[in-house]
């Protein structure tokens, strides 16, 4: 129920309780995927626990989701290191933001995915790092694509990853599952379709030119989420929608 808070007149709408909003979004995904005709099974909700303290994720846990996603690498850490001390060793981590090849060592074997490979040569230091841990399972990995070319953003050209998805193939120690995008931001989410349209196509046209499978399409975050589940997306990354506003970073 929205409560009033603050100055007269102004509205604030408490967030859901986070097995509420679990609830909520997997419905609304099976909604999505009854539309486009698809099995909820074949779409992973990834919770985006960015900001959110330790006890947040463990209540999400206790509420039947096992996969996050951090952006940080010294939040996850913790993150993983108390959930670890609480018996939850069996959350599967996604590392979904920036990462600097001098952190690269913290994440190998210890994350399942790092979704955000955005250039050539993280995907070749990756690859090095992988190949110091003999014996070490291959890392998974998404490649990101800035569909929208924008500046401010990292992330594979389409013409670029075309050019050079051969070379990233051949790179040892590294297993690559497909894509991920974070498209420009749209006023509604319908707008967003010609993104996600854009990514599976991309995928597709991948899969043909070089015959190697891309099972993954991480697309869709809180806002559009439904969008990109009817145009393919294996993989949504919802944040606000489960845990409610992020807070301010420490």
């Amino acid at each position: 129920m929205p409560h009033a808070h603050g100055r007269p007149g102004v509205v604030t709408t408490e967030p859901l309780p986070i097995t509420t909003a679990i609830a909520a979004v997997r419905r609304r995904i099976e909604q999505a995927c009854d539309r486009a005709d698809r099995d909820p099974e074949s779409v992973e909700l990834l919770a985006v626990s960015k900001m959110q303290p330790a006890a947040r994720v463990r209540e999400a846990a206790e509420a039947g989701q096992w996969l996050f996603g951090e952006n940080y690498v010294q939040h996850w850490q913790s993150k993983a290191e108390a959930a670890e001390l609480v018996g939850l060793s069996k959350l599967r981590w996604h590392f979904i933001g920036a990462l600097q090849r001098n952190k690269i060592r913290f994440l190998l074997g210890r994350v399942h995915f790092i979704e955000t490979v955005d250039r050539a040569k993280l995907a070749e230091a990756l690859s090095t790092r992988c190949l110091e841990r003999p014996g070490g399972r291959p890392q998974q990995v998404l490649l990101e694509v800035n569909l929208g070319a924008e500046r401010d953003k990292a992330g594979f050209l389409r013409a670029e990853l075309h050019e050079r998805f051969a070379d990233l193939l051949a790179l040892p120690g590294l297993e690559i599952d497909g894509l991920m995008s974070i498209p420009p931001q749209r006023e509604v989410a319908e707008a967003s379709r010609v993104d996600h349209c854009a990514l599976a196509e991309l995928r597709a046209r991948l899969q043909d030119d070089h015959g190697h499978a891309l099972p993954t399409l991480s697309m869709g975050m809180s806002a559009d989420f439904e969008v990109a589940i009817e145009e393919g997306s294996t993989r949504v990354r919802i944040g606000t929608g489960i845990f409610g506003p992020r807070p301010p970073r420490q």
